[in-house]
C-alpha cells in the first residue's frame, strides 16, 4: 500500500461562464472504472440537452488508470486539460465531468482549454479533498501517572486519539503514520519509564478534515 495519497472526501459542483457558455463541473470520488461509467451515464441523462459532457478520471492510489474524453469538442481542448488539473493536484480515485451549454460564441482552442481546466478547478474548490496517510492503529495501555506524558507526546506530533478507555488503567487508541510508529514507541517508553504497553491493532488510512481525524477502512 502507498504511504499517502490525495483523494475526494466530499463531492462538489462548480460552475463558470465564458462568453455566455456555461461550464458545470461535477467532482466525484470513484473507486473503479465501472463506478465512473455509471456516474457518467447518470450525468448524460441529467444533462441530455447540453452541448457536451466531457470527462476525466484518475483511478488507483498511484493514478494507475487515467482516461478522458472531449465528447465532440476539438481534440485536446477539453478532456486532456481536465485530466491535467486532476493529475497536477495529485488526486487519485476522482472523476470530473464538465457539462457545457453553448452560449453562441466560439471560444477558440485556447479559450476552450482555459474554460474546461477552469471549470475543474472551480469544481475542486467546491469539493473537500483529503490526504490519506497509511497508519498503524496503536493501542497504548498506561497507568494514570503516565497519561499526561503520553498526551503531550501525541500532541507534539499532531496525533489525535480515536478512543480512550478509563478503567484500572487507561487505553489510548491512536492512528500513527507508519513512518512515525517506532519514534512514538520510543518516546512513550522513555516518557513512562517503560511502564506503558503498546501494540499495533491494525493498519488503515486516516486523514484530517477541518482539524478532525477520520479513519478509513
Amino acid at each position: 500500500m502507498v504511504k499517502e495519497y490525495r483523494t475526494i472526501y466530499k463531492d462538489g459542483v462548480g460552475e463558470i461562464v465564458e462568453k455566455k457558455s456555461r461550464f458545470i463541473c461535477h467532482i466525484f470520488h470513484v473507486e473503479s472504472p465501472q463506478e465512473a461509467e455509471t456516474l457518467l451515464e447518470q450525468m448524460r441523462k441529467t444533462y441530455w440537452d447540453a452541448s457536451h459532457n466531457c470527462y476525466a478520471y484518475c483511478i488507483g492510489t498511484r493514478q494507475e488508470l487515467m482516461r478522458c474524453s472531449d465528447d465532440g469538442e476539438p481534440a485536446q481542448t477539453a478532456g486532456r486539460p481536465m485530466l491535467d488539473v486532476l493529475a497536477g493536484q495529485k488526486l487519485c480515485n476522482v472523476l470530473a465531468v464538465v457539462t457545457r451549454y453553448f452560449g453562441g460564441t466560439l471560444l477558440g482552442t485556447g479559450g476552450l482549454v482555459r474554460a474546461y481546466s477552469g471549470a475543474v478547478t472551480e469544481g475542486l474548490a467546491q469539493s473537500v479533498v483529503v490526504e490519506k496517510k497509511l497508519a498503524d492503529m496503536l493501542q497504548i495501555v498506561t497507568d494514570y501517572t503516565g497519561l499526561g506524558k503520553i498526551q503531550y507526546i501525541l500532541g507534539q506530533e499532531g496525533l489525535q486519539p480515536m478512543d480512550s478507555e478509563y478503567g484500572e488503567d487507561v487505553k489510548v487508541t491512536v492512528p500513527v503514520p507508519v513512518d512515525l510508529t517506532e519514534r512514538i514507541r520510543a518516546a512513550v517508553t522513555e516518557g513512562t519509564n517503560g511502564r506503558a504497553k503498546m501494540q499495533v491493532l491494525k493498519q488503515l488510512y486516516y486523514g484530517k478534515i477541518e482539524g478532525k481525524t477520520i479513519c478509513f477502512p
